[in-house]
């Protein structure tokens, strides 16, 4: 007997893959957001997301439709939540599966994909979403300020070059609140996870500001050893 026999009494529902997509550019946080392309709510805002196909698993799912959307592959992704509410989605039962995903704006060239009619938004500029799509952004937020706290993911935001002025915006951003300048300094240098280089950004003054860079090797040896990341 074929597994699809015994289930055949057993009700069918559609299941999705919706990614939550950060980028960090100009001092901003931001979205990724697309006007959906099919009904029902055809030309609202959404998320960007697809169904999964009978062949992959819900990780691949995301991460094809990451690809699709973005054209990027092996950046940060992390499963969100599980949102199964009966009536979250007009057209039918639709269990959907939220991923959240973290990128480098300005490293990429043709973010999003030409091919979307998606746009790179700031979380003020965020319009009305379709089903629950605002709340898997306000799920995705807690996560990724409760992660940020104690995990260096926010790197996977910044250019591989970057400033102490750029790296302490985006906390400032992620956590929605001013840091001190001068202890923010103090606390990140103390933790000698950063690689000072002789480049300097030069685009707000003469004199300039150093870059640095995260060594992402160097974190792993010290937290083997007790270090402790925290912002």
């Amino acid at each position: 007997m074929s597994a699809q026999s015994f289930y055949a009494n057993v009700p069918q529902h559609l299941v999705a893959v919706d990614c939550i997509i950060f980028g960090f550019e100009n001092g901003r946080l931001k979205l990724l957001i697309m006007q959906r392309k099919v009904d029902p709510m055809q030309g609202d805002w959404s998320l960007m997301g697809g169904f999964l196909q009978k062949d992959e698993s819900v990780d691949d799912a995301a991460a094809r439709v990451l690809k699709q959307t973005t054209g990027l592959e092996n950046i940060y992704m992390e499963q969100l939540n599980c949102y199964g509410d009966v009536g979250r989605d007009t057209g039918a039962r639709v269990i959907s599966m939220a991923y959240y995903a973290l990128i480098r704006i300005t490293e990429q060239e043709h973010v999003p994909s030409p091919a979307y009619s998606a746009h790179w938004l700031e979380l003020h500029q965020i319009p009305n979403l379709i089903f629950d799509h605002r709340q898997m952004i306000a799920d995705a937020l807690k996560k990724l300020r409760d992660n940020a706290h104690f995990h260096p993911i926010g790197f996977e935001l910044l250019p591989e070059k970057f400033t102490l002025s750029q790296l302490r915006s985006l906390y400032e951003e992620i956590f929605q609140h001013e840091l001190d300048k001068r202890n923010f300094r103090k606390k990140i240098l103390s933790m000698n996870i950063l690689e000072k280089l002789e480049e300097k950004d030069k685009t707000t003054s003469k004199k300039g500001a150093h870059l640095y860079r995260f060594d992402k090797q160097k974190y792993e040896e010290l937290k083997t050893r007790g270090l402790v990341f925290e912002i």
